[in-house]
């Protein structure tokens, strides 16, 4: 009986043992089922996360040239299947991205743009922007042709005038002033900042500071910090930047500057800005294929000839017309007396009388296609270009603009511009006053600019210093030229290397000695990089010229007395034609769907 006892109990705990048994297996099945599909589900999300960002940046990309996304979105019943794939910027597009096919498309919110003022608290919050919003789908497909993951994006897409800015870099900024200074307005760069004031002097910044990289109390040229910073704090009242120990340069992370609250913000996400290239006269170019006027100097015929340009086909091509047109008017022409220390170089230059080409203008509208009251970008935009055999690169090209004290016709009954922009791939020469009486929005965009003042002789330019004296001068524009890079390098690398490259303050190249007397300027610096056809140092040290051999130090020039300001104007609607703008992204929505 024990015997028989023993042998059911056996028997029950063996059963017993392979129930476990069995349903741990089963557990251990489910649970392992369950982990490769969240495994699998989370790779999709992460996929399709991709996805998105992908096609988000595509969107930003867009907007840069005054382009905007266009096309249109697939149906949102069965979307990217078959035949419904959409057109244009919205419609399907589909990535590989880890080992899932990732199936996207974008539609567009009804409604833009819409014009708003960023709100405050925002980074740039005050400013004027276009506003654009869409909507972004992005569907992971895994091996097994199953859908893991569904993901929406709901996003704004700003478009942010970029002469809204005393100054605004895509690069290393430094604003190192010898004598007193005060910014009126915004700063904001996509590299290094770096502020300073000479010795016993003073640095004010009465607007937003804001950086990418790093905000430095000092120079980048060398480790050293003098005078004395302010930036006012959001009451208005102004806060001392210190420098480090022992008169050293001193960098500030955001929680070393809370007391300013958003009026200093450091290490933000860059902003994606358009290249320089936006500026050469091709077609595809947003400058040349939107300006009224295309004037190019031909360096391959002799004599030289400057020709007005149309864009045909996809090629540039000379509008005969315009150009007899233009030559009777005796508003355009050709140099080669003007002398450039820094470049050291005669420069070739195209001549541009330009109240003389706006009476021409204004008596032939048939024959250059537009008027003077013309307001399809805003105003007036004219482009000015050499074309010769360095045009590409390192040249001795230039523009030179005068005689435009007034931007108007000597026309009676005339019809003013709205407002003008001249746009130049080459190196470009203000001389004389310029915009000074009865001002209209107004910029130049160029390679490098230059200011000469009502005093300028080019028959001097190849004298000493002490001969090319300057004169009192006025000029109101907003500015968009190319900047050297101190150390040769942007960021941390090019620090304590030397080769200062005369900071904010000589953004505008000079050429006479400037000594007791004034620049009075109004406008904007916005810098995107470095010039691409002058290649002449700041200060330029050594070398030679016609008249021998230069001495190192600053010989070029004497700064002038420097009456500036940022222009309010530009922060209340009033910007020149095809203002330059700088694009960001901002979310509004994100949500994951569980099935489709």
């Amino acid at each position: 009986m024990r015997k028989g006892f023993a042998l059911v109990s056996t028997l029950i705990f063996l059963t017993v043992l392979m129930a476990l048994l069995t349903a741990y297996f089963v557990l251990t099945r489910i649970e392992l089922g369950t982990t490769v599909a969240s495994a699998r589900q989370t790779t999709g999300f992460y996929a399709a996360e991709a996805g998105l960002n992908l096609r988000a940046e595509e969107v930003r990309q867009r907007f840069l040239g005054y382009n905007r996304p266009s096309g249109t979105s697939p149906s949102p019943t069965n979307p990217c299947e078959g035949s419904n794939q959409g057109t244009g910027d919205f419609a399907c597009k589909t990535y590989t991205l880890s080992g899932r096919t990732v199936r996207t498309y974008v539609v567009e919110a009804a409604g833009n743009p819409q014009s708003v003022t960023i709100p405050p608290g925002e980074l740039f919050g005050g400013l004027e922007a276009q506003e654009y919003r869409y909507i972004l789908f992005s569907e992971a497909i895994g091996p097994d042709g199953r859908t893991e993951a569904v993901l929406e994006l709901q996003f704004k897409s700003r478009l942010v005038p970029m002469f809204q800015f005393a100054a605004f870099y895509n690069k290393d900024l430094e604003i190192l002033p010898g004598p007193n200074m005060t910014l009126n307005g915004r700063v904001h760069t996509n590299g290094d900042l770096y502020l300073n004031a000479g010795t016993g002097n003073t640095l004010t910044i009465q607007g937003q500071v804001s950086t990418a990289g790093q905000l430095l109390r000092g120079r980048k040229d060398q480790d050293s910090c003098t005078g004395t910073v302010n930036i006012h704090r959001p009451n208005g009242q102004p806060q001392s930047l210190g420098c480090g120990s022992g008169g050293k340069r001193r960098s500030y992370a955001q929680s070393e500057v809370s007391s300013w609250g958003d009026r200093i913000m450091i290490g933000v996400n860059p902003v994606t800005v358009p290249a320089p290239e936006e500026l050469d006269p091709l077609p595809g170019k947003s400058y040349w294929e939107k300006a009224d006027l295309r004037l190019g100097l031909d360096l391959g015929v002799n004599p030289p000839e400057v020709k007005v340009y149309r864009v045909s086909g996809g090629t540039n091509v000379v509008d005969v017309v315009a150009t007899q047109t233009l030559n009777s008017c005796n508003a355009v022409g050709t140099t080669a007396s003007f002398y450039n220390w820094r470049e050291l170089k005669t420069i070739r230059m195209l001549e541009v009388d330009l109240q003389k080409l706006l009476d021409c203008v204004h008596e032939n509208p048939v024959s250059f296609g537009f008027r003077l009251d013309d307001t399809t970008e805003g105003g007036l935009v004219f482009h000015f270009t050499v074309f010769g055999p360095q045009s590409n690169t390192i040249n001795n090209y230039g523009v030179r603009v005068r005689n435009a004290s007034t931007i108007s016709a000597s026309i009676a009954g005339a019809p003013r511009p709205r407002g003008l922009t001249l746009v130049s791939d080459q190196a470009f020469y203000i001389q004389g006053d310029f915009n000074r009486d009865d001002w209209i929005p107004t910029a130049v965009l160029a390679d490098s600019i230059n200011i000469l003042s009502n005093n300028w002789d080019d028959s001097r330019s190849n004298l000493t210093l002490s001969q090319r004296v300057a004169s009192d001068t006025t000029v109101n524009a907003a500015f968009l030229a190319g900047t050297d890079t101190t150390g040769g390098t942007e960021g941390a690398e090019g620090r304590d290397r030397g080769n200062y490259n005369g900071g904010l303050e000589n953004y505008p190249r000079f050429h006479e000695t400037w000594s007791d007397k004034t620049l009075t300027y109004q406008g904007s610096f916005v810098s995107l990089g470095t010039p691409r056809k002058v290649n002449g140092a700041w200060c330029g040290t050594g070398g030679s010229g016609t008249n021998g051999v230069r001495t190192s130090g600053c010989n070029i020039y004497n700064p002038p007395i420097r009456n500036w300001s940022y222009d309010t104007r530009f922060s209340l609607g009033q910007l020149p034609p095809l203002s330059p703008r700088f694009v960001y992204l901002k979310q509004e929505r994100f949500l994951r769907y569980f099935e489709r």
